[in-house]
């Protein structure tokens, strides 16, 4: 009996703690205790597949519309000297023939929407290969040069055209990066470290020869290799070098998928991709070149076109905590891609397929899409805030901004792949809520809008789901899944700042959760 009655009182106790509130995180910020000019490497760059695919009416809308909602300046991608961009041919002496059409078209159209192209040099025209080696279903050649003279030319003859065209400022505020990935070895790059080095000596000094104001860097690398290498041979051997490049992404295995059939797991340390870019900052410090640019020109989650944790919610979070813990140290981190229309498979057949992109190819906006127009509509001002996942800013009028997150990795860190484990509904826990104090606001009417994105908010993979994942869907469908993920406000209201200047409010919360608070001041 005793041990009767010793047993309920600890179920008793035990369902009274259990039973108490949670209490609520708090977010405090002060509209007077400003850290400074908001940290924007973040929207300096984006990633597409290849040049090619930019000249489709589809990925250009879609450009249009990424560069409005979410900021980007720069765009990067493959394939610019491929045969299928027309560049580079040869007759019948072994006379080179430059055409520049479908860069023109390409180019003219990024400078209409006020972006630039981060100029990814490569890959090898097939007339001016030493190899028949190539990588993609669009068959990029990744050989060296058979003849430096001709490669030399055809780099200045593109230079100065763009220059020709476009006028001397213009092309000097452009990045030229020679080549992608060479440490890929039968991936992207057919030779070694020492030809690579030789090709990117003499792609700069091509360069060079043009303008000594035109800037360009590489390696390019995968998985943060080459850096100090790469600053190493540049000083030793007089060669002009302007930034490092480099790549990252969140998985431990591997750094390249081909076919689409390879199977990865998210990582799961916390730091994954910020802390290599931290570190890679500090090599740099410590290098010949201690103040070289360091630019990530391709980062997320994972580095397969056929992962679904691009599609799924948590992406957004995932994308918020490496721009908040990185972003103070990088130049730009060019988010890997913007679109589903990326073809190194070859087309795709499903609309949600686990690909890189921010949109899916019928312009449905993924969770992720909203994690950069939210970063995008943060003032210019930084607010300080203690809080480790949330970024506070204030406008020129004095409104403010508070974006905050949970960001926690649901992969239990198992053998399961991402694409088991991520293909399938994935329900979000509940965490305490989160409570926003703001001081020292300026009394008046204010606007209050509260956007989010999260398990089922905003998370067109979801509804997709809900669906029972269709290989294709009808115009209805699409039309649904937009209009159910249309990133419409969460909350709106009037709120009356007295004047103490304060406001407070409490919001719900779960895991990878993410919300945008803006404080619009009426009168």
């Amino acid at each position: 009996m005793m041990k009767y009655i010793l047993t309920l009182l600890l179920s008793t106790a035990m369902f009274a703690v259990s039973a108490q509130v949670i209490p609520a995180k708090t977010i405090s910020v002060d509209i007077n205790n400003v850290k400074g000019p908001l940290n924007r490497s973040y929207r300096e760059c984006v990633g597409a597949g290849r040049a090619n695919e930019g000249l489709r009416a589809d990925w250009q809308r879609q450009l249009r519309m990424v560069k409005q909602d979410c900021g980007f300046k720069y765009i990067r991608f493959h394939g610019l000297l491929s045969d299928d961009m027309g560049v580079y041919r040869e007759d019948k002496a072994g006379n080179a023939m430059y055409n520049y059409q479908y860069i023109d078209e390409l180019f003219d159209f990024l400078l209409s929407i006020k972006m630039k192209p981060f100029v990814e040099l490569g890959f090898m025209p097939n007339a001016l290969a030493s190899d028949k080696k190539t990588v993609f279903w669009w068959k990029g050649n990744i050989t060296p040069p058979k003849d430096y003279n001709k490669w030399n030319d055809l780099i200045k003859a593109l230079v100065q055209h763009w220059r020709e065209r476009y006028g001397h400022a213009e092309v000097a505020s452009w990045l030229f990066e020679v080549w992608n990935e060479p440490n890929l070895k039968n991936g992207f790059f057919s030779g070694d470290q020492q030809d690579y080095f030789k090709l990117y000596r003499e792609t700069a000094n091509a360069i060079k020869s043009v303008s000594t104001d035109y800037r360009v860097g590489g390696p390019a690398t995968a998985g943060n290799a080459w850096v100090s290498d790469m600053v190493n041979f540049c000083v030793n051997n007089k060669v002009p070098i302007d930034f490092i490049s480099t790549h990252d992404y969140g998985v431990k295995q591997g750094f390249l998928d081909q076919t689409g059939d390879v199977g990865v797991i998210v990582s799961q340390d916390k730091m994954a991709v910020s802390g290599n870019m931290i570190k890679k900052k500090r090599e740099i410090e410590r290098s010949a070149m201690p103040n070289l640019p360091l630019h990530y020109t391709e980062w997320s989650s994972s580095y397969t076109p056929t992962d679904p944790i691009h599609d799924n919610y948590v992406e957004a979070a995932y994308i918020l905590d490496k721009v908040k813990h990185a972003g103070p140290y990088v130049n730009s981190m060019s988010y890997w891609t913007f679109t589903d229309i990326f073809e190194e498979n070859g087309p795709r057949f499903t609309p949600f397929h686990g690909g890189f992109g921010l949109i899916n190819y019928q312009d449905i906006k993924k969770a992720a899409y909203y994690s950069f127009q939210y970063l995008n509509k943060l003032g210019d001002v930084e607010l300080n805030s203690p809080d480790s996942a949330s970024i506070a800013a204030k406008d020129k009028q004095s409104n403010v901004q508070l974006l905050f997150w949970d960001f926690t990795i649901t992969h239990p860190g198992d053998s399961v792949n991402d694409q088991v484990f991520y293909k399938r509904d994935v329900p979000a826990k509940a965490l305490p809520p989160v409570k926003l104090k703001i001081s020292h606001l300026l009394p008046g009417t204010y606007a209050l809008q509260v956007y989010k994105t999260g398990y089922r908010v905003n998370d067109a993979y979801a509804t997709y789901f809900d669906m029972h994942s269709p290989n294709q869907l009808t115009k209805a469908q699409v039309a649904g899944i937009k209009q159910q993920n249309n990133g419409a406000p969460y909350l709106t209201a009037r709120v009356n700042i007295t004047a103490s200047g304060y406001f407070e409010k409490e919001l719900p919360m779960r895991q990878n959760d993410v919300y945008f608070v803006e404080l619009k001041r009426l009168k």
